[in-house]
């Protein structure tokens, strides 16, 4: 008999310890929809078990049956909610940037809109439809701390950026198709051993390499390439006398036939055109990134500064280069040539240094670009390419990057195309 009143008193104690844990009321400032929900309020008449949340382990109550007769069980909400109480007087909010933001604002994280939103006991900034950006800090702070070779930016002008819009619109020459990539490269006669160890196009040929371009959000590196090598060989191949600075603007409008203009275009096709056609200069039809009419007949009655039959400038067949030493030889010998690239995440964060991809990224996705290469060099024992890029000075080593030569890094040295201008006699 006293065995069982001894287990009878556990059995009561414990209950009694239950009965006070559930008596402890609720913290007002537990955040979160539980009477109030998102769809409307969950409120019931009378005593209604199914009317109930979980939160801290247990479940709390949105039923009229836990105000009656033990409100100690409510949710944090229930007054406001299903009996017209004051609402709680806490304010919740969410960390962002060092400082905080209240709750149901939408801010910009980077290239993604963020609200801060109720998730039953807390809150959480939660962004709508998130995008991998063009300029992360994950990626620029692993290289900086790596020491590979080469230093990352944060650039203000990527941010809030897409690295999507970056593919599409930072890049913009499509794959060349099967038969073209079977080009064969022409050969040259040489001594390897006879290139020098650095050379750049800019200090042999002063004034007659042109400037960095910004091509601006489209994606026409396939035709500002394209201009930039023509107007590079057309004043140092007629040492100095026909210095002209050529329209890409006018391949972008005009060259339209199987061309996607700031949407991408095709190396072959622009050589193409640029040899049957011909182009303008640039003050002529200045550059404006943007898909302009093509209005032939005032393209027609541009002046003509160095040439005295036609006002459109031409060239010949173009033609490829098939390894590293051809490709020097042809720079030393008639200047810049013109390169496609595959471009990864990391290499929009380039500073400066000799780049290297790294495999950082979270995603696969790259894109094809077109640039200059105007010179090579090595710097403690590695060879790289000197390449003239199209996003403005603020990038890179003043617009230009250096890459690691000899390895065909990005493929680089894949597809690269040269050609010799048809100059007015003298």
């Amino acid at each position: 008999m006293y065995e069982l009143k001894w287990n009878l008193g556990i059995l009561i104690t414990a209950c009694l310890n239950i009965i006070q844990i559930h008596t402890v009321p609720y913290a007002p400032d537990l955040v979160g929809s539980y009477c109030n929900q998102p769809d409307g309020a969950v409120c019931c008449n009378g005593r209604q078990d199914s009317c109930a949340f979980p939160i801290l382990g247990t479940l709390c109550y949105c039923d009229a049956f836990c105000e009656q007769h033990n409100d100690d069980d409510c949710c944090p909400d229930f007054l406001f909610a299903c009996a017209d109480g004051p609402a709680p007087v806490y304010e919740a909010t969410c960390p962002h940037k060092g400082g905080t933001i209240k709750a149901g604002k939408t801010v910009w994280d980077n290239c993604n809109s963020c609200t801060c939103t109720f998730l039953h006991n807390r809150t959480e900034l939660l962004c709508h439809q998130p995008h991998t950006c063009l300029m992360e800090k994950r990626i620029i702070d692993t290289v900086n701390l790596q020491g590979i070779g080469w230093t990352a930016k944060n650039y203000s002008f990527f941010w809030n950026q897409t690295l999507d819009k970056g593919i599409k619109y930072k890049l913009g020459t499509l794959q060349p198709e099967r038969f073209v990539m079977r080009m064969n490269p022409v050969r040259r006669i040489y001594d390897p051993n006879s290139l020098p160890t650095e050379f750049d196009a800019e200090s042999v040929w002063p004034g007659d390499v042109s400037g960095i371009v910004e091509q601006g959000w489209c994606g026409s590196s396939w035709a500002v390439s394209t201009a930039a090598v023509a107007s590079d060989r057309y004043g140092i191949v007629s040492k100095g006398r026909q210095r002209i600075n050529l329209s890409p603007q006018h391949l972008l409008s005009c060259n339209n036939r199987g061309q996607q203009s700031c949407d991408g275009g095709h190396l072959d096709r622009a050589w193409m055109y640029f040899r049957k056609q011909g182009i303008v200069e640039e003050a002529c039809f200045p550059y404006t990134g943007r898909i302009e009419t093509c209005n032939r007949h005032y393209l027609d009655r541009c002046p003509m500064r160095h040439l005295k039959k036609t006002n459109k400038y031409k060239v010949g067949p173009a033609y490829r280069l098939g390894n590293e030493t051809d490709i020097m030889y042809e720079i030393m010998k008639s200047g810049p040539v013109q390169a496609t690239m595959k471009v990864y995440h990391d290499f929009y964060s380039y500073e400066r240094g000799i780049y290297e991809h790294t495999d950082l990224s979270i995603v696969d996705r790259t894109g094809y670009h077109s640039v200059r290469i105007v010179g090579w060099g090595e710097d403690r024992g590695r060879k790289y390419w000197k390449v003239a890029n199209s996003w403005g000075t603020e990038w890179g080593e003043n617009g230009f990057f250096r890459i690691v030569k000899g390895k065909n890094e990005c493929d680089i040295e894949s597809f690269v195309l040269a050609v010799w201008p048809e100059l007015e006699e003298y």
